[in-house]
């Protein structure tokens, strides 16, 4: 039976686990191959799935020597062949199907940006593999579709996002009618504090400038405008299997606490650490044991006071918006996600104002007809469509 995952019978973990990497080059696929090679008694890495980082995807093949490779263009995967003859080497979103699908594979970690690994993620859960999910995305855009695959297979989703890692491992084995609420924290970002800043002065450096992660452009962006913990809300309901009244979110502009569980009977339990996200990453992998980590540990002696907020929901308009999208259902988030991510393409290219990023968002929403999602074709096909309905909204009623 489906739940969230740690309802669901976890793989034994007696033997050496097999792992994928989905988005080997980016700052989650980087976080992950310094996991395993902290931990080359437990996991053995048989892939890498890339972009165009040539030159970090040569350093990984290296120290790593995975027999499987997959990268994004035919011309890269000619060139892996020639140079590594001896190992399989796949492109395209052939590829990644294809090395998924490779035997002896335990575990797959999906570190792809965006929405672009959703048929990957499929694969995954149809082929009943361990799907290790860092990309929120995909249960914004796909989540009813995911769930239904979840519920007629034996794969398990363990999410690595630092927040739903937090809820996941307070939640522990507590049934889902014991819980009254999850309490997902956001860092704020470095605008949350001054009030009177004016968002459509924001330039992109300045939104960059993250007071406490260090991660890829788009989703610092998103951390930013708070569109990360939007989609982590929404993210949330999926994952959790959790009404919309059962979910908020505070900022907690020190990133220590990394979520919390509120129980029935007003306990709550927290879950506290270093903001590295290789720590959620090992216990994705590790799950349902505990392995031994050489990071530090959390000094609670040396931090600085731990301070909890609301959100202002008027200026961080997205945290409405999240559960706008929840109460619409269907394509809805397809619709949110693919806005965002189209909008904040322009305001990286210094073409629309941070403030914009929310009216535009707001606006694919007011728009849009809501349709169900039965498949992946449903869902790619909105997202295509949001793209290029964002794309002239932008051009036509934004940039003058």
């Amino acid at each position: 039976m489906h739940g969230y995952p740690s309802q669901r019978k976890a793989r034994s973990s007696a033997m050496v686990k097999n792992i994928i990497v989905l988005g080997s080059t980016g700052s989650i696929g980087c976080s992950t191959l310094a996991v395993l090679a902290e931990n080359k008694k437990e996991f053995r890495l048989l892939g890498l799935a890339a972009g165009t980082n040539k030159r970090m995807l040569d350093r990984q093949i290296s120290e790593f020597d995975p027999p499987l490779i997959s990268v994004k263009s035919q011309e890269h995967a000619l060139e892996l062949r020639r140079q590594y003859p001896e190992k399989k080497v796949f492109f395209g979103m052939e590829g990644l199907l294809e090395i998924i699908s490779q035997p002896q594979i335990d575990c797959v970690v999906a570190a792809i940006t965006g929405t672009t690994a959703l048929a990957a993620t499929l694969q995954s859960i149809r082929l009943n593999l361990r799907l290790c999910l860092a990309n929120k995305e995909t249960l914004v855009a796909a989540g009813e579709l995911i769930n239904r695959e979840l519920d007629n297979s034996r794969a398990e989703l363990i999410p690595i996002d630092s927040e739903q890692s937090a809820i996941f491992q307070c939640l522990a084995s507590s049934p889902l009618k014991q819980v009254r609420r999850v309490i997902l924290t956001a860092s704020g970002g470095p605008f949350f504090k001054d009030a009177q800043k004016n968002f459509a002065d924001i330039g992109v450096e300045e939104a960059l400038a993250h007071p406490t992660w260090s991660m890829g452009k788009k989703i610092t962006i998103d951390s930013a405008t708070l569109m990360n913990k939007a989609l982590e809300i929404i993210e949330a309901h999926y994952l959790f299997k959790l009404r919309p009244d059962q979910i908020g979110a505070l900022i907690h502009p020190q990133s220590i606490v990394h979520s919390m569980v509120e129980f029935v009977d007003s306990a709550i339990l927290a879950q506290l650490g270093i903001p590295d996200m290789k720590l959620p990453i090992q216990y994705a992998l590790s799950y349902p044991k505990r392995i031994p980590s050489p990071w530090p540990s959390l000094d609670l002696t040396r931090q600085q006071p731990l301070e909890f907020f609301t959100v202002d929901t008027r200026r961080f308009a997205s945290i409405a918006m999240a559960y706008e999208v929840l109460k619409q259902g269907r394509n809805a988030g397809a619709v949110f996600n693919a806005a965002n991510e189209t909008a904040v393409e322009f305001f990286m290219e210094n073409k629309i104002s941070f403030k914009d990023i929310y009216a535009i968002v707001a606006a694919m929403l007011d728009q849009w007809d809501f349709s169900p999602i039965r498949t992946l074709a449903d869902v790619e096909a909105t997202i295509v469509q949001t793209k290029i309905k964002t794309r002239e909204h932008i051009e036509n009623e934004v940039i003058k």
